[in-house]
């Protein structure tokens, strides 16, 4: 920034280095990614292109959930390490798939309410095993079977195919699964969750500047003003899951589904067929979410 003498870009990006500041500290204390803030906030309240939001979500967690893991491996935080191989693995490859052919058909506003929809559905799944169904939790997943190790893999496909699609999603997706269905403490899945955002947003990145050639100037100048903010930011929120339950970490996550569900649908105000859209997607969210819950039973920890 010196050598280019581009500080006044902090005079007209400010407001992303304000919303880094927090999306930063959610990213490395939670299985939201920095992208589940920066996105909805974008294209919700500043009326950026989705492209643009999602180019710079991804930019962004490259660097600031390297950073977090960084510190998570420094610190020696707990993380499963098969669930990290497995779908790291199929983050991979949904990502290129996502990014080079189906992120391209997807209609802005659809993808905003389709967003925000499938993961109030998970939040709703994730409080009622917390808080009626009282789950008991463990702290490895067990031994899986092939099959299991299918499904894992499949999972992140999926993932990383939303991570493509709005700049994160693989974090969340396989966070839901593995503690829906293995009952995987967040304090074990929330660490491990940002490791494998870290390696889908880098990917992602690197897809979007050599091979597709969109990364566009307004989101790379996005990008220069929340690099010091993020860098600090989520090492930050990394340290704090340390230090709090797993009630805790549960809690912010509803917090954070909520607001970006309420922002969705007062600020794109959609129409009936939309609304039609994002009560199927929520619906499906649902029957996923409990099918997985009801697969959970004490016996996963045998």
């Amino acid at each position: 920034m010196y050598q280019m003498q581009e500080w006044s870009l902090f005079l007209d990006n400010w407001f992303m280095s304000v919303t880094m500041i927090f999306g930063s500290f959610i990213a490395g204390a939670s299985s939201e990614g920095g992208g589940a803030i920066a996105y909805p906030v974008m294209t919700l309240v500043f009326n950026i292109s989705p492209d643009v939001a999602r180019n710079f979500s991804l930019a962004i967690q490259s660097i600031g959930m390297t950073a977090a893991t960084l510190w998570i491996l420094a610190k020696r935080i707990s993380i499963e390490k098969t669930y990290l191989l497995l779908s790291g693995f199929g983050g991979l490859a949904g990502i290129i798939i996502g990014t080079i052919w189906i992120a391209p058909l997807v209609p802005p506003d659809y993808a905003k309410m389709m967003f925000v929809s499938f993961w109030l559905s998970f939040g709703i799944a994730l409080f009622v095993i917390n808080h009626i169904r009282k789950r008991d939790t463990r702290m490895t997943l067990p031994d899986l079977s092939n099959y299991q190790q299918l499904e894992l893999i499949l999972v992140g496909i999926i993932g990383g195919i939303l991570s493509a699609i709005f700049g994160n999603g693989i974090d969340i997706c396989t966070f839901s699964f593995v503690t829906l269905k293995y009952g995987l403490s967040e304090k074990i899945a929330t660490p491990t969750s940002v490791v494998l955002m870290t390696s889908n947003a880098i990917v992602g990145t690197l897809l979007h500047i050599f091979l597709l050639g969109d990364m566009q100037t307004e989101a790379f100048n996005y990008w220069l003003v929340c690099i010091p903010f993020v860098m600090l930011g989520a090492p930050f929120g990394a340290y704090l899951i340390t230090k709090i339950n797993r009630i805790t970490i549960a809690v912010m996550l509803y917090i954070i589904i909520i607001a970006q569900f309420v922002a969705a649908f007062f600020i794109i105000r959609p129409s009936g067929y939309l609304i039609a859209i994002s009560l199927l997607t929520f619906l499906s969210g649902i029957a996923v979410f409990f099918f997985l819950t009801s697969s959970y039973n004490k016996r996963s920890f045998n």
